[in-house]
């Protein structure tokens, strides 16, 4: 390489490393939405863009004089979330050209922004049956004082014909650790489903059981009879076979959960029940729409739901409408601090990372006071009629 040739890749490596520390020291800034329940922030928190150059690039100008990308990257979505030593760590599902996705984790001083991956990502530990692709991990600080993992895993369904090349069998892996570094692979979920998808952890025993949540679904893509929220129990999770499997939150016609209802991240405690965030999908003339929603169990009966406010809490946007798969909205990691603050960690059509805050007090402000859904039109109506009636003299 000539002397002028190795400046100018000096030069471009520079120029490339400056762009991506701006780009991971950008300052978010928060923006409070109309309906008062919570704020979203102006620039996705993790992209393809912010993960870190030694993954993507050979930053050796002998074997890259022209500083071109190796690996390329194409999605940084669905996170799960945890605070960790003071920090608000994400393990994020990191898509590559190549549609397989790993994990790799990310970490905040303030969980807003400047989010830096690890220096690595998981390599994670494998069973008998290799993971052909794995996404959506949730993260679990359980009772037991295991941080637990569990993810989906799929892998080509063994029935399927020579020819296809496409069907698949979903199911929950399972790994844990107490320090997120040195994680041991567990058994994966059994269960009477043939697929489960969106499963994860109740945080605390139940009658000296591990509470887990699940979406039975009958294919890799059709829920079937399944397609509702799930609970079963656990004796042991280095033998994780489901027991006592009941849909607790269905599907529903004509609702914004009527084609799939799956649990987000597992519940917050409140001292008025558990708290959960999930999202719901309905079929349309453009394709799936994917929204987020809340809802509330009760304390000591976790099977049983005591507010579910109607429709949905947060859409896509007018920017988050539009990526890999539009028109979505999931979310598999948040974080409430000790101060009652709430950091939902969603993701937009499959492609990026974003943030919105809330706190307990006002989601459980939302989930009491808000009108269940009225099922049909008349119901709807019913709702406005009984909030004019309650705003009279005030307007």
């Amino acid at each position: 390489m000539s002397t002028r040739d190795a400046q100018i890749t000096h030069s471009s490596l520079q120029k490339l490393f400056e762009n991506h520390n701006n780009l991971l020291e950008r300052k978010n800034i928060q923006t409070p939405q109309v309906s008062g329940i919570y704020s979203k922030y102006r620039y996705p928190i993790l992209t393809a863009a912010h993960i870190p150059l030694h993954w993507r690039y050979d930053l050796n100008p002998e074997t890259n004089p022209n500083l071109l990308e190796r690996i390329g990257v194409n999605a940084a979505f669905n996170a799960g979330a945890i605070k960790w030593n003071g920090k608000y760590v994400l393990v994020v599902r990191v898509e590559g050209m190549d549609r397989k996705s790993f994990f790799a984790f990310a970490e905040s001083e303030n969980g807003i922004d400047n989010f830096q991956f690890w220096d690595k990502p998981l390599v994670l530990p494998q069973n008998e049956n290799p993971d052909v692709n794995v996404y959506d991990m949730r993260l679990t600080l359980h009772q037991d004082g295991y941080v637990y993992g569990v993810f989906c895993t799929e892998r080509k369904d063994p029935r399927a014909p020579q020819t296809d090349t496409s069907s698949a069998v979903a199911n929950a892996g399972i790994i844990r650790s107490k320090d997120l570094h040195n994680w041991e692979r567990l058994p994966d979920l059994i269960s009477n489903s043939k697929q489960q998808r969106n499963v994860t952890l109740h945080s605390e025993f139940v009658d000296g059981k591990y509470a887990i949540y699940t979406r039975p679904q009958d294919g890799f893509i059709e829920t079937g009879a399944g397609g509702g929220i799930g609970l079963g129990f656990v004796d042991k999770m280095e033998n994780p076979i489901v027991e006592n499997e009941v849909i607790i939150n269905p599907k529903k016609y004509h609702t914004i959960y009527e084609l799939k209802n799956g649990q987000g991240p597992s519940p917050l405690k409140t001292e008025e029940g558990w708290l959960h965030l999930a999202h719901g999908v309905r079929n349309t003339a453009a394709g799936l729409r994917y929204v987020l929603y809340v809802f509330m169990t009760d304390l000591k009966d976790i099977t049983k739901i005591i507010y579910q406010p109607g429709g949905y809490l947060m859409a896509p946007d007018d920017e988050e409408i539009i990526g890999d798969v539009g028109n979505v909205l999931f979310s598999n990691g948040w974080i409430a601090d000790s101060n009652g603050e709430v950091f939902i960690y969603y993701a937009s059509s499959d492609t990026r990372m974003h943030l919105a805050t809330s706190n307990i007090e006002l989601l459980v402000d939302y989930c009491k006071n808000t009108p269940e859904d009225g099922i049909i039109s008349r119901g709807s109506v019913e709702n406005i009629l009984k909030l004019i009636n309650t705003n009279k003299g005030f307007y």
